[in-house]
């Protein structure tokens, strides 16, 4: 009786040891793809000027009863930066209305580069959309319908960790070339947790966003 209970009680060390070691594969496992994503948007978020672009498209983001947020503004003032050098760009911005927002993100957009001196009638708005999808599909379907030359692609401008997914979005929407500009993230806060999102979101977007 004693040896029979010596041998079941090894075999059971046995199961739970081998459990130990497929969860902890898993988890390896998981946290190596983690890194390889966050590899891919890292390797995105920085300025890439294809061509001479006329359009530039930036993308929304949250709006706040005073006006856009940090992350927004850092958006508007790196469009500001290339527009100054480039004053006959056509700007759509892009950005519909959330539940928890005063207007929608392209009239807010657009108010804050009126502001700084750009002509309304270079600015298009793209007031529909709720996701990054949404964004390009619908911005590539306003430019067509306003007859503006897309020949040599277009400029995205968004925060660096959005890039890599966005430019895989608008390619998807039909754009080429697609140039980006990388906006800083000013909120510190913010930008840990959207480099810890946006790797998920690209696998969400890659195989979900058509």
């Amino acid at each position: 009786m004693s040896r029979s209970k010596v041998e079941v009680y090894s075999y059971k060390g046995k199961g739970i040891r081998g459990w130990w070691k497929a969860l902890l594969a898993l988890v390896l496992a998981g946290v190596l793809a983690f890194a390889v994503l966050l590899g891919a948007v890292l390797a995105g978020a920085h300025d890439r000027i294809e061509g001479d672009p006329q359009v530039m498209i930036v993308l929304g983001c949250q709006v706040r009863d005073n006006g856009p947020s940090v992350l927004l503004q850092d958006r508007l003032d790196e469009a500001l930066d290339y527009w100054t050098d480039h004053p006959d760009l056509t700007v759509v911005v892009s950005g519909g209305q959330g539940s928890n927002e005063p207007t929608t993100e392209a009239r807010a957009m657009a108010d804050y580069l009126m502001d700084a001196g750009v002509p309304e009638e270079q600015i298009l708005l793209e007031d529909q959309s709720h996701n990054t999808m949404q964004n390009l599909s619908y911005s590539k379907q306003l430019l067509d319908q306003m007859e503006i030359d897309q020949s040599e692609g277009v400029i995205v401008v968004s925060n660096g960790f959005h890039l890599t997914r966005a430019r895989m979005l608008a390619e998807r929407a039909g754009f080429d070339p697609v140039s980006t500009l990388a906006a800083p993230s000013s909120h510190t806060l913010s930008r840990i947790q959207m480099y810890i999102r946006e790797p998920l979101a690209l696998v969400k977007s890659f195989l979900l966003d058509r």
